[in-house]
């Protein structure tokens, strides 16, 4: 038990290490940059177009200025302007139909993968067992060959009667043999 450990303990530290050296590999060196690039407020911006290609800036309909899109808050607040009047990303789209539009599409996405999931199962469960229809059929195909070899054997028996009331069986046991023999 403890060799096992000890081996699990080996490779796990060994996938570690592939996985810092891969890390540190894919890193390449660039330049520092030591003066930032001068950072324009939101409040600069005097329209909806120049407002929204920034994607820390929100732009009110109401108030017809741009603000500083809250990041902490996923939605924001009625205190920096209403969703039906706020603008992000483009001006022809509101925030309260781009959270309905993002929502329908997520709930669809989410849908279509649940059925698909559920197709799967059914259809792998379904292909797993033989058909109700394939153990009719082959059912049905053995009585056939059932009834067909008993035709057989009766058609037989009628013939092997016919040849030994004729004489034409080779055994000696019917009652003419001895007459063919002598």
């Amino acid at each position: 038990m403890s060799s096992f450990t000890t081996k699990s303990q080996k490779v796990t530290a060994s996938a570690f290490l592939a996985a810092a050296v891969l890390c540190v590999s894919m890193v390449s060196p660039g330049e520092c940059q030591t003066t930032p690039s001068p950072v324009t407020p939101c409040s600069a911006y005097k329209n909806c177009d120049t407002c929204v290609p920034h994607a820390k800036c929100l732009w009110c309909f109401t108030t017809n200025n741009c603000t500083e899109y809250p990041v902490s808050w996923l939605l924001p607040p009625n205190s920096v302007c209403m969703l039906s009047q706020a603008r992000w990303g483009v001006c022809w789209l509101n925030f309260e139909a781009l959270i309905i539009a993002l929502a329908v599409l997520g709930g669809i996405i989410l849908i279509s993968i649940t059925v698909c999931c559920c197709c799967c199962c059914c259809c792998k469960k379904r292909r797993s067992g033989p058909d109700r229809d394939e153990e009719r059929f082959s059912r049905r195909r053995e009585e056939i060959k059932q009834r067909a070899e008993d035709r057989k054997v009766e058609r037989k028996a009628r013939h092997d009667e016919i040849r030994r009331k004729y004489g034409l069986m080779g055994d000696s046991d019917h009652p003419y043999s001895k007459f063919e023999n002598e």
